[in-house]
């Protein structure tokens, strides 16, 4: 029998520099280098060992945290290597061992983190001007190829034993889980006949072949390589512009957890979530600013991370995160939120003009577009309950934008919502549209209409308009949303996933929402598969001198 999928601890997102164990991170001027070396024996979990710069979560965590202090805390850098610490590996991908012996929900939404934290450094680079090179000075397998394949340059070392691999296939019965097949054709545009010959040898390509078939930029020899990967850097650094002024520093969030009876939750200063028991459902709530937006950009800079956006949106992320990996069985989110509607939507409409001219301004407006795609791709159903008081407006009416119904208070006690200059551009979708422009593929003059509304709506103005789904009065309020509540978590999981995963992203496809749909429907679909996972699948059967065993039906 195959060993039972062990359950991973707890998963907490924050880290700091000073707690990496598997990053080093130093800086020369306008260039970093980023070195990756793994600790063998420090997984995020007891059981399997980090072997050839393997990474698990507790790796990727790390990562994520780097590209996000750079793009804050680091203005001045504008190109950083990616390189290996371990000779003659590069990264061996993600740890076998631990997709091996790891439940099915962690293995998606350990691919799914990882995909937004490629995601998040090609960004880096087309958004922010900060370049990401790798410097392959050892083999590049899995997803330590896909590493590569998100920054913008990738060079080879040609010593011989270097070399780039898609071994999943081949190997484990499974796909390059972090995007890796989608960069391949549409971000490299490699052939597909070549592409499909790279991703069933296992051994991988090496040398000139590599650059011939798309699949690095450049193949330099051992004895030019550190020479050429720095030519490569400054080349890209003096091509781009300075990030002026200091850079603003990423304190911790402070989050206070606690539990009674059968609830639980997490307050932080501006978002508070809380589940209960046996119920599948979570509550999250977003508050409003306070005060005044600063009135430049030195003013903002001396907020620093206290600033509303970036303070309240970092809450979010956590707490989305934090309910992907800990809170399986919840099913269903209800997004709320309260404050001060007038001044949320002042600030949004403050925070987007200073953004046209400060870096710090964008980098906010730029952390709260993706804080609501990481929203968007939840596998959990999300309902938008606006009530009296709530301040569903600008950036936090994204949050209603973004959920699967909307539900509205009507009669003499009602709700009200507004829009902002956040909701016309600077928060796209993965599909590249807003969310009013996906709302609204229909009738796309809507967009157009609404831009120049900035009253605030009631009930019968936002369903006259679209903007709502339901808006049922006082004496129907309590009981329609407590059956749409219990009927929603009474359907299968499994069902609702793929559902909403198909409706949230209409209108055209892009690179982002190809690899979060293939990873959605065919990883987690191969992931539960025999000839993956069953008692003698590739992925449990590997490093065992037996050989797997297939079910060689095709379905």
């Amino acid at each position: 029998m195959a060993d039972a999928p062990i359950q991973s601890p707890t998963v907490r997102f924050e880290t700091h520099p000073s707690q990496y164990k598997h990053w080093k991170l130093s800086f020369d001027g306008a260039i970093a280098k980023l070195v990756m070396a793994v600790v063998e024996d420090q997984p995020f979990r007891p059981g399997y060992v980090l072997k050839q710069n393997s990474y698990d979560i507790g790796v990727d965590l790390e990562l994520a945290d780097v590209v996000n202090r750079l793009r804050f805390e680091h203005p001045e850098v504008k190109a950083v290597v990616v390189t290996s610490g371990e000779p003659k590996v590069f990264c061996a991908g993600a740890n076998i061992y631990m997709l091996g012996t790891s439940t099915h929900a962690f293995k998606v939404n350990f691919c799914k983190f990882t995909n937004e934290t490629r995601l998040n450094l090609e960004a880096a680079c087309e958004e922010s001007g900060l370049h990401f090179i790798a410097a392959l000075n050892g083999v590049a397998a899995g997803g330590g190829y896909e590493l590569a394949l998100a920054c913008e340059k990738i060079l080879l070392c040609d010593d011989g034993s270097s070399a780039v691999s898609f071994p999943e296939t081949p190997l484990l019965a499974v796909l390059p889980g972090t995007g890796g097949l989608t960069r391949l054709v549409d971000k490299r545009k490699v052939r597909r006949d070549l592409a499909d010959v790279f991703s069933t040898l296992a051994e991988g390509v090496r040398g000139k072949r590599a650059k011939d078939w798309g699949l690095v930029d450049e193949v330099l020899p051992k004895s030019r390589f550190d020479a050429g990967v720095l030519a490569t850097a400054n080349a890209l650094c003096a091509s781009t512009k300075d990030r002026s002024g200091p850079g603003v520093k990423l304190p911790p969030l402070e989050a206070k957890r606690w539990s009674e009876g059968d609830k639980s939750g997490t307050d932080y200063r501006y978002v508070s979530m809380t589940t209960v028991a046996g119920t599948r459902i979570a509550e999250i709530t977003v508050l409003g600013p306070e005060g005044e937006f600063p009135k430049n950009a030195e003013e903002l800079r001396k907020q620093g991370a206290a600033a509303w956006h970036l303070q309240a949106f970092r809450e979010l992320d956590d707490a989305l995160c934090d309910l992907r990996f800990n809170f399986g069985d919840v099913g269903l989110v209800l997004l709320r939120t309260g404050g001060d509607a007038a001044r949320v939507q002042a600030f949004d409409d403050a925070l987007v003009k200073l953004a046209e001219e400060d870096w710090f301004a964008r980098e906010i407006q730029l952390f709260v577009k993706r804080t609501l795609k990481r929203l968007d791709l939840m596998a959990k159903s999300l309902f938008a309950i606006l009530e009296p008081g709530s301040a569903f407006v600008g950036c936090l009416f994204e949050m209603a934008l973004a959920s699967d119904r909307s539900f509205m208070k009507a009669g003499d006690e009602q709700a009200f919502i507004g829009l902002s200059a956040m909701n016309f551009g600077p928060a796209p979708m993965s599909n590249g549209l807003t969310r009013l422009a996906t709302r609204f593929l229909h009738a796309p003059a809507k967009v157009e209409e609404l831009a120049s509304v900035r009253e605030f709506l009631d009930s019968e103005q936002a369903l006259e308009h679209g903007l709502v789904t339901f808006t049922p009065d006082e004496i129907d309020w309590d009981d329609e949303v407590r059956i749409a509540i219990e009927e929603r978590v009474s359907l299968s999981p499994d069902a609702l996933t793929g559902m909403e995963a198909n409706l949230r992203f209409a209108g055209p496809e892009t690179m982002e929402t190809k690899i979060f749909a293939r990873l959605s429907a065919w990883q987690n679909w191969i992931f539960q598969r025999p000839n993956a996972v069953g008692e003698r699948g590739a992925l449990t059967m590997y490093g065992r001198p037996e050989r797997p065993e297939f079910d060689w039906r095709r379905t």
